[in-house]
């Protein structure tokens, strides 16, 4: 079989695959890993600058009450995990910590709500916060649980540029993680997000008790997709107390390592975000993602409700990488 780097010997970029067999690519999973960070590292660095790493900072707008059962998630109103509610943040809030990102050195700032589906007038206040976002330069993502076609289309007028809705892991094991929403019902949702012209953001969650087989069949229903998301997070699962996921088996780094470079190969134009978990990643197993094709990670010392690594020490160890975080685009007006 080819190797996915042979065509570099034209020094062109291998054009995105969509149509990868879904042999093809549980056998990438069983590939030595040196021989599989090789070939990824390689595509990474044909279709990315070198040495960049894009900087995303995600804020909760409206956090708890959440009437989904999602096992890894302490937002469920169905678990008991110390958390508590709050409402849709308001606009002023929303824009001063969109403006501390900024001078963070983000380059997107993500807006997540825990709906199950938001209603009318909460995607009114949020093409609000989404337009004053898109004013301070920062590109503008959100995550608010399923949309219609027509709600897709309201926020991408608004100027939204991605959505995230995250397949979570593959069809088959889904079942044992939601069972208050379909598999369907979130391909449906990136459907309509595709449709309105908007870019997707769709990855999935690692150590969640799911199999090889399972990894394998989440990274091929990403790469498949007509087109290929633009940005593909992922998670490492956090145990939260409370949660049905509590206490499973912690997963193996270089298993996550591998799926990294697994997902470089089938869609190497794609961001591959490191997103929740970093905190109990070591520096290693973080050097070794990004040398895997890793390029994005959420910035700040929170993600909606969990831990996450501080500016300073993800900038540290960026240093230590030789990475540099990409730019952060002017805003308008020159502010």
């Amino acid at each position: 079989m080819a190797t996915p780097l042979e065509d570099q010997r034209t020094g062109i970029p291998p054009a995105p695959r969509i149509d990868w067999a879904a042999d093809e690519v549980r056998a990438l999973f069983d590939r030595p890993l040196f021989e599989l960070l090789y070939d990824a590292h390689g595509l990474h660095r044909i279709h990315f600058p070198e040495g960049r790493v894009q900087i995303s900072t995600l804020l909760s707008i409206k956090t708890g009450a959440c009437p989904e059962d999602c096992a890894y998630c302490p937002q469920s109103v169905r678990y008991e995990t110390g958390l508590d509610p709050e409402r849709l943040l308001d606009l002023e809030t929303v824009i001063k910590n969109a403006r501390e990102a900024r001078a963070a050195g983000a380059s997107r700032f993500c807006m997540g709500a825990a709906y199950r589906n938001p209603r009318p007038h909460q995607i009114e206040a949020i093409k609000a916060m989404i337009r004053e976002v898109k004013a301070l330069g920062l590109e503008s993502c959100a995550t608010l649980g399923m949309l219609t076609a027509e709600q897709a289309g309201e926020l991408k007028q608004a100027g939204l540029d991605y959505y995230n809705h995250n397949l979570d892991t593959s069809e088959r094991f889904y079942p044992e993680i939601v069972t208050t929403r379909t598999y369907q019902e979130r391909l449906d949702t990136l459907a309509h997000v595709r449709d309105a012209g908007m870019s997707v953001c769709c990855g999935g969650i690692l150590g969640m008790g799911e199999t090889v087989d399972d990894r394998a069949a989440m990274l091929h229903t990403l790469a498949t997709m007509p087109k290929h998301p633009e940005s593909v997070p992922i998670n490492q699962l956090v145990q939260v107390e409370g949660t049905p996921l509590h206490g499973v088996e912690p997963l193996d780094p270089l298993e996550l390592v591998r799926c990294i470079a697994v997902a470089r190969i089938l869609m190497p134009a794609s961001y591959l975000r490191l997103s929740a978990g970093r905190t109990e990643m070591t520096d290693e197993t973080q050097a070794l993602a990004f040398f895997a094709g890793a390029n994005s990670i959420f910035y700040g010392e929170k993600l909606l409700t969990t831990a996450n690594p501080g500016e300073a020490r993800d900038m540290q160890l960026l240093r230590r990488l030789g990475l540099d975080a990409e730019p952060v685009p002017a805003a308008d007006g020159g502010d």
